[in-house]
C-alpha cells in the first residue's frame, strides 16, 4: 500500500518500474454503465494512481456492492 514521503508525495509499488517509486493518487467517479439512459446511476468510486516516473495508471474500485 501507500506510503507517505516529505518531497516526492505517494510511493507505491509499481509493477512496471518494478520498485516503489512517487505517484499521484486521485479518487474518481467512473460510469461503469454502456447505455447512456441509466449512465447517471452506475458511477463508482475508483481509487486511481499514476506513477511519476512510467505514467504507468492503476484504477481500484472502491466499494464492491
Amino acid at each position: 500500500m501507500a506510503t507517505r514521503i516529505d518531497d516526492d508525495g505517494m510511493t507505491e509499488e509499481c509493477d512496471e518500474c518494478g520498485r516503489e517509486t512517487p505517484h499521484e493518487v486521485s479518487i474518481e467517479l467512473l460510469t461503469e454503465s454502456t447505455k447512456e439512459e441509466n449512465a447517471e446511476f452506475s458511477r463508482e468510486p475508483y481509487r486511481v494512481s499514476t506513477c511519476r516516473v512510467c505514467g504507468t495508471e492503476m484504477s481500484v474500485r472502491m466499494n464492491n456492492a
